[in-house]
């Protein structure tokens, strides 16, 4: 019995708060809108819209190749740096084994296979960074036509 008349009071509670909200928005929505007469006197110039889309656009398109340039400048050094632990973890093979013994051999190959493919992924990465910039550089040009632009 306890239990029921609990949920019944917190119900009781939950639409009250549900009322007061609805009533603070419609308090809300009616003050906004008293205060505005004009409302299209807030609409700005379409020349000036324009004109912000035109400087927009050229800003995005600015920021784009430059991130993109950053960014193959990124996959670039950790290409090197992949080349360079292989190259090193080789050495360190050949020091520690004669220097014609099975391992030592495949330690190179295995070498040469990393930075082999340390250079096809950066490549096929870049590649990636160049169409992604083309794609968003195409995307801003096609906003400003539609503008006028």
């Amino acid at each position: 019995m306890m239990l029921n008349s609990l949920t019944e009071s917190l119900a009781i509670a939950g639409r009250w708060m549900a009322k007061a909200l609805l009533g603070v928005m419609a308090v809300a929505l009616l003050w906004q809108g008293a205060f505005v007469a004009n409302l299209s006197a807030m609409a700005a110039p379409a020349n000036n819209t324009l004109i912000a889309v035109a400087d927009v656009g050229s800003e995005a398109q600015g920021k784009a190749s430059k991130d993109a340039g950053r960014t193959k400048g990124f996959v670039r050094d950790a290409r090197d740096t992949v080349k360079q632990a292989a190259s090193d973890n080789a050495r360190k093979v050949d020091r520690a084994t004669d220097n014609d013994s099975a391992i030592a051999d495949k330690a190179k190959r295995d070498a040469a296979r990393i930075q082999e493919r340390a250079d096809k992924d950066a490549s096929r990465t870049q590649d990636a960074v160049d169409n992604t910039k083309n794609a968003i550089e195409n995307a801003i040009d096609n906003v400003k036509d539609a503008f006028g632009n």
